[in-house]
């Protein structure tokens, strides 16, 4: 079988050489597209989408997977992986008729241009016909892929396979259990002076202090660059070639240096996957959520701690003296983990940024299940804000329309963004363990040791392992949320000197 197997492997390398190419047409539209490219962009992205999928999907090619499959004993752990998790993803697109991925496309592309419409009016009364349009084929797509326990599940398995609605709903009881309690108990103390952030820092000075974050991080810039964006993201072409976008801010100096160590996170990931499976499941990252581990323990776990800036206080003090002119190390780390609850989510603080996150799981479920309709939904986002952040939502815009995750169908999503800040807090748990004096190697600049682990222990498997499974290898048990508790404590212990 072995000649059968590479058969395999160079028909999914050439359908990622095409998949690649979209990315980099993605990449492209974002930082260099000149407005009038849009239209011919979209098609050639079209194209591609098509030859691609009709490779995937091609009678031949599913014909060699399922002999493969049949064989599967005769291979080793991570050939059998492959086979088994390309064996499900064809499974999964030979449900979907060219019909139903017409009408998605179609729904999807109309909502794209309500939420716009809706945003720019401050209206979700325009948007939410599309809204039900759209709830409503996912709802079909549950059907049509099928499902264990919870529709839900057929749509989050899209972002992180295995991942079942019991085990979610249980860790979001733990945020509205302990979460929303330690958040109350900060909100009585006295509040941090974060006005050292808000001042002038100059987009030149902003853009070269970035670069030096993500080198002193271990970010290989002979394997990628960084560019401007709207919104930053991370994309890559193989491990030799990932690139990561930022946006600034200058009175924001926390805008450009979150999105810098964030995405610095991602990309450190994307080049540690092993360059000899490209193309195939095990080069690839596993989920969403062990994505988001990455970008969140770089982000939050060592850029928001006081050993990271004890290391890099001088630097930041030589691009902007005047700005943090008698700002030490600890004032710095205390004005960067301010906690407040805020509007919007992507603008929110480590700990309340959960509870954006919790809203929009319920209310995904929630459609799901058909315990919420699309008719009032901006009514009940905004009693949840309420109820959970203790915030009155002045508009739709600020509101329900502030995410493009609806608009563009991905409904499951959400909750990956809470999984993955709960793997890192419980990976960094276990590489404190494991490294000695990892916290007094950050202090020194040293990064070296963390990456190394990280390489180590998640990096190099791609996706043989499932989330649960590598959290299992790296801790020696499951998803536990008591470790993200057990950090916040420390930490905000320490910040607001409770």
């Amino acid at each position: 079988m072995k000649k059968e197997y590479q058969k395999f492997t160079n028909t999914l390398r050439k359908i990622s050489d095409i998949n690649h190419a979209i990315s980099l047409l993605g990449w492209d539209k974002e930082v260099n597209m000149p407005k009038k490219g849009a239209a011919f962009r979209s098609q050639q992205v079209a194209t591609l989408s098509a030859i691609s999928h009709e490779m995937f999907v091609d009678p031949q090619f599913i014909k060699e997977v399922s002999e493969l499959l049949k064989n599967k004993k005769k291979f080793k752990l991570k050939e059998r992986k492959n086979i088994e998790l390309i064996a499900k993803r064809q499974e999964r697109s030979s449900k979907l008729s060219t019909d139903f991925v017409i009408r998605n496309s179609n729904i999807i592309s109309e909502a794209y241009h309500k939420w716009l419409e809706a945003r720019a009016a401050k209206d979700y009364s325009i948007f939410k016909d599309s809204l039900k349009k759209l709830v409503d084929i996912k709802k079909e797509e549950c059907e049509i892929v099928g499902y264990k326990d919870h529709p839900y599940e057929a749509l989050l398995d899209q972002y992180e396979p295995g991942a079942k609605v019991a085990d979610l709903d249980i860790l979001f009881a733990d945020v509205k259990a302990q979460l929303i309690k330690f958040c109350k108990k900060i909100d009585e103390q006295k509040q941090v002076d974060d006005s050292c952030l808000k001042k002038h820092f100059p987009k030149e000075k902003q853009w070269d202090f970035g670069l030096e974050i993500l080198k002193r991080m271990g970010y290989d810039f002979d394997a990628g660059r960084q560019d401007i964006s709207p919104h930053p993201f991370t994309t890559n072409f193989a491990p030799t070639d990932v690139r990561v976008t930022t946006r600034i801010d200058e009175k924001n100096f926390g805008s450009m240096t979150w999105s810098c160590i964030h995405e610095g996170g991602h990309a450190l990931y994307e080049q540690g996957l092993p360059s000899e499976d490209y193309g195939l499941p095990s080069g690839r990252a596993v989920s969403l959520g062990i994505h988001e581990s990455q970008s969140r323990l770089w982000e939050n776990n060592v850029g928001r701690s006081l050993p990271f800036w004890e290391a890099n206080m001088s630097l930041v003090k030589k691009y902007f003296p005047k700005n943090l002119k008698g700002v030490g190390p600890e004032k710095f780390f205390k004005a960067i983990n301010k906690v407040s609850p805020s509007l919007i989510r992507v603008e929110s603080d480590e700990l309340y940024y959960h509870f954006h996150i919790l809203i929009r799981y319920e209310i995904e479920k929630g459609l799901l299940e058909g315990t919420y309709s699309t008719d009032n939904l901006n009514e009940i986002w905004n009693e949840k804000y309420k109820e959970y952040l203790g915030v009155k939502v002045p508009n739709d815009t600020q509101g329900i329309l502030q995410d493009i995750h609806w608009a563009y169908g991905s409904i499951g999503y959400f909750p990956t963004y809470s999984l993955g800040s709960f793997y890192a807090a419980q990976f960094y748990a276990q590489a404190k363990k494991e490294i000695r004096g990892l916290e007094k190697q950050i202090e020194r600049g040293e990064n070296e040791k963390l990456l190394e682990w990280l390489r180590k222990n998640i990096h190099q498997y791609g996706s043989v392992y499932s989330s649960e499974e590598l959290c299992k290898k790296i801790t020696g048990e499951g998803l536990n949320f008591k470790y993200f508790m057990k950090y916040a404590r420390k930490k905000y212990k320490a910040v607001y000197d409770m």
